[in-house]
């Protein structure tokens, strides 16, 4: 085929595809807010978890979520774990929860006062990532993640196993919601890239066979804290 026809038959596509282009001021403005998402919003964003292939695990407080995540790490073997610095981990306890499991904790702090060398040693030694997210969405199942320093987003994408804490007022019903809220974030506050996790690391490149683990963790485990509120509150 000569470069002419080629391209000809180039044009005669995008011509023809201009006639099916979506217009979308036209469906933002017939689709307004969806709200899908009805019920309680932690029972909604655990089923959809485990519609993504994901595994949930509903608790009724942090004394529970503490138990679930040292069952995760000896269910794993876990050895050393990549963690964020987070409000949600930091009230769990999960500092406390590494060193009584004997695991080697490594954060943005410590990891910062390796030198290079050890510190990408211990982040592909470890064997699973513990984060919270700015976001979930109960719609989806999905985590928004949004990168900043202390929540890597290395920690979610490396380890093949794949932990975070959610608590019932990070949930928003939809992407509608998500959106609005990363929306009002200021200027000094944005990320330097925002993540949507749903479900573990899957890939159908070769021969459309779906793989799960190719491009990020294989395991994806969320705990979703149906309590309010801080350690010790009661499930609404």
């Amino acid at each position: 085929m000569s470069r002419e026809t080629f391209l000809a038959r180039v044009r005669q596509a995008a011509q023809i595809g201009r006639a099916y282009r979506v217009h979308t001021d036209e469906i933002a403005e017939s689709a307004g807010y969806v709200g899908a998402c009805e019920g309680d919003l932690c029972v909604s964003l655990a089923a959809e978890i485990e519609a993504v292939g994901g595994v949930a695990h509903l608790v009724a407080d942090f004394d529970a979520a503490r138990e679930q995540l040292l069952d995760l790490l000896d269910q794993y073997n876990a050895q050393s774990v990549l963690l964020w610095r987070h409000d949600v981990l930091r009230r769990i306890g999960l500092q406390t929860i590494l060193d009584e499991a004997d695991v080697a904790a490594f954060d943005h702090e410590r990891l910062s006062a390796m030198d290079d060398a050890a510190a990408r040693g211990a982040i592909l030694a470890a064997d699973v990532g513990v984060t919270s997210c700015d976001i979930a969405v109960a719609e989806t199942g999905s985590l928004i993640v949004a990168s900043r320093g202390g929540q890597e987003r290395v920690v979610s994408l490396l380890p093949p196993v794949h932990i975070a804490v959610v608590e019932r007022r990070q949930i928003v019903p939809d992407l509608f919601d998500a959106c609005e809220q990363l929306g009002r974030l200021d200027f000094d506050d944005q990320p330097s890239n925002v993540t949507i996790i749903t479900g573990p690391s899957k890939t159908g490149d070769i021969e459309l066979t779906l793989t799960t683990g190719v491009h990020g963790p294989g395991n994806w485990h969320v705990i979703v804290i149906a309590a309010n509120g801080e350690p010790g509150a009661s499930t609404p």
